[in-house]
């Protein structure tokens, strides 16, 4: 039986330098199949329809309907294929292996088109600057399979403490779900109170994507491969109460960057702590209490234990 290492190792380093160009053109291939999912999937608030999560595997769409069926693709960071299929018993396949994004782009709409599935979606990425369109994005071409493996299981770790943190909330708490736009993993805690209009400013995105994804008061926090040198972990609240960036914030390398708006925790000093979960715990805990403390949540009623049942199991 296979034995999975102690927690200090199951955290993979993956210096940002190293995988930076595979960074960027994985990037985009995830927003070719997220708009995939957004062609097709009904509006959830916040586009929580578009998210990918976690798998065994890698990142997966989960079920998206079509039709009277539905089909689902998952990103393969162990075989490196990009799996599609469909609820009627068809499959295809993408290989992950350098390419430019044209063709990973042509490739997968043709491999939709042999499973019946009609795609059609937006050919320019958002969130970024230059948006260059799908179709003409030779730029984009390289594919690092180990960086793309050691990435997910970054995103492994990050999801399963995320999940841990997001069980001890009773009020409206999004899914631990990857978002394509900006290429992070996030979670998202809300008061339960209207927030003011979002004033938008996202590159190659309308301002009312923004002003859906942020009109409720919410402290969120997650893993973005960037902002340290192997990728940082972040909470920011929205709207920002006064004292918010003074608070105390577990670990010590954690800080609150005015450039970003946000606290930052670099990922390698999760990694090398004596005990990364407790460390990546105290973050999203102490900085998710700024939010709280400062705008005047009703901790009590929106907070619970995971552990309530033990005793009845």
């Amino acid at each position: 039986m296979t034995q999975t290492p102690p927690r200090s190792r199951a955290w993979p380093r993956l210096r940002v330098a190293d995988w930076s160009e595979t960074r960027d053109t994985l990037h985009m291939w995830t927003q070719i199949v997220g708009k995939v999912r957004l062609a097709h999937a009904p509006l959830v608030n916040h586009w929580w329809q578009v998210t990918f999560y976690v798998s065994a595997r890698g990142l997966t769409t989960s079920s998206i309907p079509y039709g009277t069926g539905a089909f689902e693709i998952e990103f393969d960071f162990v075989d490196h294929r990009l799996h599609l299929r469909s609820s009627d018993g068809g499959t295809r396949h993408v290989p992950l292996a350098p390419k430019p994004v044209a063709r990973f782009h042509h490739e997968t709409m043709r491999a939709l088109d042999e499973l019946g599935i009609e795609a059609p979606i937006q050919d320019h990425p958002n969130e970024v600057e230059p948006a260059i369109p799908f179709t003409e994005d030779l730029r984009h071409a390289s594919y690092d399979a180990q960086a793309a493996h050691l990435f997910w299981r970054q995103l492994l770790q990050a999801d399963r403490v995320m999940g841990a943190f997001r069980a001890r909330y009773l009020g409206k708490v999004s899914p631990v779900h990857f978002f394509w736009g900006a290429m992070d993993l996030a979670c998202t805690r809300f008061s339960g109170r209207d927030a003011p209009t979002h004033p938008g400013g996202a590159p190659n995105c309308g301002d009312w994507v923004m002003v859906e994804g942020y009109s409720r008061e919410l402290s969120s926090c997650g893993f973005w491969p960037g902002g340290g040198e192997e990728g940082a972990f972040y909470a920011y609240a929205y709207p920002e109460p006064d004292g918010f960036r003074s608070h105390p914030v577990e670990p010590a390398a954690a800080h609150y960057s005015p450039q970003n708006g946000q606290y930052l925790l670099p990922y390698e000093a999760v990694r090398t702590a004596d005990d990364p979960d407790a460390a990546l715990m105290a973050f999203l805990q102490t900085t998710y209490e700024a939010a709280a403390e400062g705008g005047g949540w009703d901790r009590p009623a929106l907070e619970t234990d995971p552990n309530r049942w033990n005793e009845r199991r």
